[in-house]
């Protein structure tokens, strides 16, 4: 249970890091702001520092659940904060998977994708 629950929240922290790149690196691209719906380069534009910032609060996440993971490897008291680290970064990432989700019908794909590896990350390491 503890590896798949390592390999899982690996994979939603790595999806997070992916949507740090988009959202605050490569957001001016036609490319990458299409897929968030934007239509415009200047829509993008007007709309480029909410993206960045959230893009590193993706990697905050990111960063969190993944120090955590390599916690989870340990004993003890490490092995403990590991878990924690991974249980609120995970349960971040769901809950954000949900709001994305309630903000419109366009977005459940996206949110499915956020919310999935999250939610299941999540079970598996409060049951490791």
């Amino acid at each position: 249970m503890l590896i798949a629950a390592q390999i899982v929240a690996t994979v939603a922290a790595l999806l997070h890091v992916v949507f740090f790149v988009f959202e605050s690196v490569l957001w001016m691209r036609p490319s990458v702001y299409g897929r968030f719906g934007i239509a415009s380069h200047e829509e993008a534009a007007t709309i480029r520092s909410m993206a960045y910032n959230q893009g590193f609060y993706n990697l905050a996440l990111a960063g969190g659940v993944l120090v955590g993971v390599v916690l989870l490897a340990q004993s003890g008291s490490a092995f403990t904060a590991g878990k924690t680290a991974v249980i609120f970064g995970t349960a971040c990432m769901s809950i954000a998977g949900i709001v994305l989700a309630s903000t419109g019908r366009s977005y459940r794909r996206a949110a499915s994708l956020q919310f999935f590896p999250a939610a299941l990350a999540l079970v598996l390491t409060i049951a490791a």
